[in-house]
């Protein structure tokens, strides 16, 4: 894929503290590997955030904005990497919800991974779309109203899902073609 074929494209990655570390710096190294320009959101104000790998802290990557000054409409699209703590805890902040649920009312991709998909649920941007997670997540989701499926990627419009760790380079691909397209 060249390089140019994502130049002006800007991507969100909306996280805090305790993300799955690979999750959010290799689909974001693959983003700008392809061109995009790609900004780490996170509430609050702090400088950094904490990754998680392997049950325990990894390491952490800069905000490049806190969420109560980003706008949807500077970005092309979203992605929300993984990991048990971060989701779970935007779940429980209804500015992330509501950053979350922007792109989906904007048709915007909105790419999710692992535990991600947890925070789709709570945007109501699952009812109906085919999607997958981390395996422990699938009961969550149906009972959200979404069709799981066992693939590495699964995409259905705007919104792009995928399992685990193992499926990033899939992952990555899909959402690097919905933005070339």
């Amino acid at each position: 894929m060249s390089k140019s074929n994502l130049k002006g494209r800007r991507v969100a990655v909306l996280a805090t503290d305790g993300f799955e570390h690979s999750e959010l710096t290799e689909p974001r190294r693959l983003l700008e590997a392809a061109g995009a320009r790609v900004s780490v959101i996170a509430p609050g104000h702090s400088a950094q955030i904490r990754g998680w790998t392997g049950g325990d802290w990894a390491g952490s990557v800069k905000v490049d904005l806190p969420l109560d000054k980003a706008a949807v409409d500077d970005f092309d699209a979203l992605l929300l990497p993984g990991g048990v703590i971060n989701p779970d805890r935007l779940r429980l902040q209804p500015e992330a919800i509501d950053f979350i649920r922007a792109f989906g009312d904007a048709g915007k991709p909105v790419a999710a991974i692992c535990h991600g998909p947890w925070t789709l649920i709570d945007a109501g941007l699952v009812m109906g779309r085919k999607v997958t997670s981390w395996p422990s997540l699938r009961q969550d989701l149906e009972n959200a109203g979404a069709q799981w499926h066992d693939r590495e990627v699964v995409t259905d419009g705007q919104l792009i899902t995928s399992r685990k760790p193992d499926d990033i380079p899939a992952f990555a691909h899909a959402l690097i073609e919905k933005l070339a397209a």
